[in-house]
């Protein structure tokens, strides 16, 4: 009998339900579309949201950064094994909310979480 879970590993991130609804602040920032993010995307959004915040309001981070990635080297030939750990990522699914805010105003909001998504691969939107 064949197993149902044959390629788990490398399936194709769709949009999930979970982790859509805003849980501690008033303002989320909120993924459109599936993919992943690195830990530098991720920190260099969250500066650029505290940069633009100037000390007002608290952050939230709802996504975690858990998932190695390995590469070879360059001009390395095929087999001898796997390669070394090269960066983590976190996968994102569409429609989950990535940071949210409180202690701002709506205008306020949509200037910080407009300045974060420059810093992302992903398609972001304001989510109240």
């Amino acid at each position: 009998m064949r197993s149902r879970y044959k390629n788990v590993q490398k399936s194709k991130l769709r949009k999930y339900i979970s982790n859509s609804t805003l849980t501690f602040g008033i303002f989320g920032l909120k993924a459109l579309e599936s993919g992943y993010v690195t830990l530098k995307q991720l920190e260099s959004a969250k500066q650029a949201i505290s940069k633009k915040m100037n000390k007002k309001g608290k952050i939230w981070t709802k996504i975690v950064v858990n998932k190695p990635v390995t590469k070879k080297p360059l001009e390395v030939r095929m087999g001898k094994g796997k390669g070394s750990l090269s960066h983590n990522v976190a996968c994102v699914r569409g429609g989950s909310i990535l940071f949210e805010v409180c202690g701002l105003s709506k205008k306020a909001a949509i200037s910080v979480f407009k300045a974060s998504s420059f810093k992302l691969p992903i398609k972001t939107a304001l989510f109240f």
